[in-house]
């Protein structure tokens, strides 16, 4: 290929390298240069043109995407059309991503202008997601370029279709062990399965010792479970524990324990009558990602784990921190810890009757700007007001103070889509985010300070919980180790869930009515002293 300015007269069938205006419209990058564009230029007093001319043994930028692409292509792939240089890939059914990265590898290092960028392996797809690009940098390659890559002996990309399998689920008890956090648990796990089309077969619930456990999994299998699952009110702490003890008294056997994967190290697979059976590690009891997700999907797509895939998953095992352990490995905040401000400022006001109740006047000014205020002269920075519904009336409410703005474009999904959004703009210095509702004119500077005071006083990672008479309320405030957890909420129960994981985690500050105290309604507003706009 020969690249360069070329005379306007001996252009024709050349590849525009860059997009032409001219009076009529644009010449677009990549464009062959036809008789009739060179006259239209020409006539324009266009003399020469920086264009791409292909030889012989050069493949257009678009046909060898596609050629490569179709070296990709395996089983639920799917290839679109190419165009500028880039062919894209899709999953075509929903299951576990596969790639043969020695074979990427490869293609990269065929020529510097093809490039294949996809997926990281095992990644979790949905129907119709991208799983990777071939994108050819110049105008062409080379033929030869094209022919080496299409030699490859080996299909780079497939999905492994979702099994719905019936998992079997025996978990054991000891008395510390409320049975609230065994539901969610539960209802965690159900949520995992999901997207596989899997379903929990039975739960069977038994004191925490091998001869029950043991009674508890063969009972599963013989129900039907394709897959076991030990839940154990104790985390594993030796092969002769009581889930593998359980596993081998049931007539089963230990394939490994530990794994390369933080968190998720405490994790065991085993086998009974050919059914795999995992010995779940603490943190598969919360819903972020961890070592336990890796396994679990691959068993749910039909693929097989092996000691050498377990042990061969430390590279990229050291996953972003979540608080199921009793030992974080956090150290205590700082007396200083920075902490941010989150306004969730974005809901629709349905319960108002059409009025938004942000702009209701307490005191001669907007509720909105009382929270911020209020918020900007607390120890929190920096504030950050989350909108959404009316978010121009919002932002005016707001002019002149220094707050930052995020907006969540999804608020009519409900209120977790505001949370993940003001959560996403919490800078990276910051120690935790303090989440206010915008809807509490109780709320005052005081209150905010005393729960900054409270965060900074506790162990790492913390939740600072407030409470009116003992029962919980807003605003809370989370250390950045739960914002992982915190962005997997939906709708609007907001984090409950997630409270109830962490007890521990959990410092209770009364603050009294203000805790509780929230203008929904009309009724409500008026009750508070709220006038609401005319």
């Amino acid at each position: 290929m020969r690249f360069g300015p070329v005379p306007l007269a001996e252009a024709e069938g050349a590849i525009a390298a860059h997009s032409l205006r001219h009076r009529s419209g644009v010449v677009r990058k990549g464009t062959r240069l036809t008789a009739e564009l060179i006259a239209k230029l020409s006539a324009e007093g266009v003399d020469r043109v920086v264009a791409a001319r292909l030889d012989a043994e050069d493949v257009h930028e678009d046909e060898a995407a596609r050629r490569i692409a179709l070296v990709l292509k395996g089983d639920g792939i799917r290839l679109d059309e190419a165009g500028t240089g880039r062919c894209n890939l899709y999953a075509e059914q929903a299951g576990l991503f596969r790639v043969d990265r020695n074979a990427i590898d490869a293609l990269n290092r065929l020529d510097p202008g093809l490039t294949v960028a996809t997926l990281p392996e095992f990644s979790p797809v949905e129907t119709g997601r991208m799983v990777a690009t071939v994108k050819i940098i110049p105008f062409a390659l080379p033929e030869r370029a094209v022919a080496a890559g299409e030699s490859l002996h080996s299909v780079p990309l497939s999905v492994a279709r979702w099994r719905p399998l019936k998992v079997g689920l025996a978990a054991t008890t000891l008395p510390g062990l409320k049975p609230s956090v065994m539901d969610k648990t539960r209802r965690i796990l159900e949520e995992r399965l999901r997207p596989a089309g899997a379903t929990i077969l039975e739960e069977v619930r038994v004191p925490h010792e091998s001869a029950a456990l043991a009674d508890a999994l063969g009972k599963l299998r013989g129900r039907g479970a394709d897959l076991l699952l030990a839940f154990g009110a104790s985390a594993i702490t030796d092969k002769a524990d009581v889930i593998p003890d359980a596993i081998v008294s049931a007539g089963g056997e230990v394939k490994h324990f530990g794994m390369p994967v933080d968190p998720g190290n405490l994790l065991l697979i085993g086998e009974i009558d050919g059914r795999p059976v995992l010995g779940a590690p603490g943190c598969a009891r919360s819903p972020a990602e961890n070592g336990f997700d890796w396994v679990l999907n691959r068993l749910l797509a039909g693929i097989e784990v092996t000691e050498e895939d377990i042990t061969g998953m430390g590279v990229g095992g050291l996953l972003m921190e979540i608080v199921s352990r009793p030992q974080p490995r956090e150290a205590a905040p700082r007396s200083d810890a920075n902490i941010a401000a989150v306004i969730l400022a974005g809901g629709q006001s349905r319960r108002m009757g059409g009025p938004n109740k942000l702009l209701a006047k307490f005191g001669g000014e907007p509720l909105i700007r009382r929270i911020a205020e209020r918020a900007l002269a607390s120890k929190a920075e920096p504030v950050i007001v989350v909108t959404g519904d009316r978010a121009k009336s919002v932002a005016e409410a707001l002019a002149g103070l220094d707050v930052r703005f995020a907006h969540n474009p999804d608020f009519a999904e409900g209120l977790a889509t505001s949370l993940k959004t003001g959560l996403a703009a919490v800078p990276e210095t910051a120690s935790g985010a303090l989440v206010l509702l915008a809807d509490m004119p109780g709320v005052t500077t005081a209150i905010i300070d005393r729960l900054i005071k409270a965060f900074r006083g506790r162990p790492s990672p913390a939740i600072v919980l407030p409470t009116f008479a003992g029962k919980r309320g807003n605003p809370v405030l989370w250390a950045r180790a739960f914002f992982p957890e915190l962005m997997t909420v939906t709708g609007d129960t907001g984090a409950r869930h997630i409270l109830s994981l962490h007890e521990d985690a959990v410092e209770r500050v009364e603050i009294g009515e203000a805790a509780g105290l929230d203008v929904d309604t009309p009724e409500a507003l008026a009750a508070a002293g709220g006038e609401l706009p005319s």
